[in-house]
């Protein structure tokens, strides 16, 4: 999978509830640009959750594309996530996008990738971008050890993230389902 920088993005899937969140950074090599990006859409009349790790204008043409390919599809989030990565994939200019999707609706949660891969995690928890492994972890942990739901879980795993990764911070963005 390519690697995305400069930001995490945490979902979780808990007691019938998806929470998908992100923190605020912006950063431009070692520089901090802004502090309160918001990284998370709702997208289909609200039904799906998207965010992104990468470049913020490859993100943007991603949500566009991708929001096509949910109208296209009924809403149907695994047969548009599927699309879009066979296009990311082979699409001349898709291919040089360097940005990941986190996607969640009421029955999947999928991470979407320019090499092809549409990859669901099979605890519900998801994470990616520069953060993404301490989010991931952080998420895990307080899945099995807390009594936190989704939204807990999300706000508390950015924020240890946060405390850990460099091109994080604690301006969070959460979205539920």
């Amino acid at each position: 999978m390519m690697p995305a920088h400069a930001t995490t993005v945490l979902g979780v899937r808990k007691d019938g509830q998806v929470a998908l969140g992100a923190d605020g950074q912006v950063t431009i090599g070692d520089t901090i640009m802004k502090q309160n990006a918001v990284k998370i859409r709702k997208l289909a009349d609200g039904r799906v959750l998207a965010g992104f790790a990468g470049a913020v204008s490859d993100a943007f043409t991603l949500f566009e594309r991708f929001e096509g390919k949910l109208n296209e599809f009924n809403k149907n989030l695994l047969r548009a996530a599927v699309e879009l990565a066979k296009d990311w994939r082979t699409d001349k200019y898709l291919r040089n996008l360097e940005a990941l999707l986190a996607v969640c609706d009421k029955e999947y949660s999928l991470i979407i990738a320019g090499s092809g891969e549409v990859i669901e995690p099979e605890d519900g928890i998801l994470a990616i971008g520069s953060g993404g492994s301490y989010a991931l972890a952080a998420g895990r942990a307080l899945f099995r050890h807390s009594a936190f739901d989704a939204r807990g879980i999300v706000e508390e795993g950015l924020n240890i993230a946060s405390d850990i990764c460099i091109y994080s911070n604690r301006s969070i963005t959460i979205e539920t389902l």
